[in-house]
């Protein structure tokens, strides 16, 4: 069996899974396993030395991968040729927005237990912790306006708002970078993972313009 063969079987595969609508929902079982099995780890005490820290810290990691991976999605359908990939972008989106709001909340509770003084106090002493919560207001922007519904109402300025994504990334990993004090190499393959992204988007970029020069 060839490689066209191959990538045709694969194609007629997803597209039955499609058919019989298993895609989403088991989209939303794996985007759902982190938090299982953080949960887990914390019920049986194998986070390790400090399970709060590492609770709080895995769900920011996870926030930023579904963020990361959300982003993936249209240079990915585009290269592969995998139109489905599409109907996962939504929930992905969410997911990273879920992480986010589970990280905040486990911070605000591990941390000052909801104490609106400190939490206030430390996000306006701590810059990373300022940056990473201006990085869940624009998330919440955009989590809020996903709906079909406020896609019709924003019309083009939807797309727009939704261009915050970027900078979002930018200014998550910013987080990530400040609040760790060694061991810079996670963050760093998140970073060149982003930076390809741009690449790609400047590629499509230059394409466009290429194109509507020759037009």
């Amino acid at each position: 069996m060839n490689a066209a063969t191959d990538n045709i079987t694969a194609q007629n595969f997803f597209t039955k899974l499609l058919q019989l609508k298993f895609l989403k929902p088991l989209v939303f079982i794996l985007c759902l396993l982190p938090m299982a099995l953080l949960v887990q780890g914390a019920i049986n005490g194998t986070l390790g030395v400090n399970p709060v820290e590492t609770l709080i810290r895995e769900m920011g990691d996870w926030a930023i991968y579904f963020l990361l991976m959300t982003l993936s999605i249209t240079p990915l359908r585009a290269l592969l040729n995998l139109s489905w990939l599409i109907k996962c972008r939504r929930m992905l989106g969410l997911f990273s927005f879920f992480y986010a709001c589970l990280h905040f909340v486990s911070f605000i509770w591990f941390e000052h237990f909801f104490d609106l003084t400190e939490i206030v106090k430390d996000i306006i002493k701590r810059p990373f912790i300022t940056i990473g919560f201006v990085c869940l207001l624009m998330l919440s922007a955009l989590a809020v306006t996903s709906t079909d519904n406020m896609i019709r109402r924003l019309k083009k300025r939807w797309k727009t708002l939704h261009q915050l994504v970027y900078p979002i990334a930018l200014l998550a990993l910013l987080h990530y970078f400040m609040m760790i004090k060694a061991d810079y190499q996670h963050p760093l393959i998140l970073l060149v993972w982003l930076v390809a992204l741009f690449g790609y988007r400047y590629y499509v970029f230059l394409k466009k313009v290429k194109k509507t020069t020759h037009d």
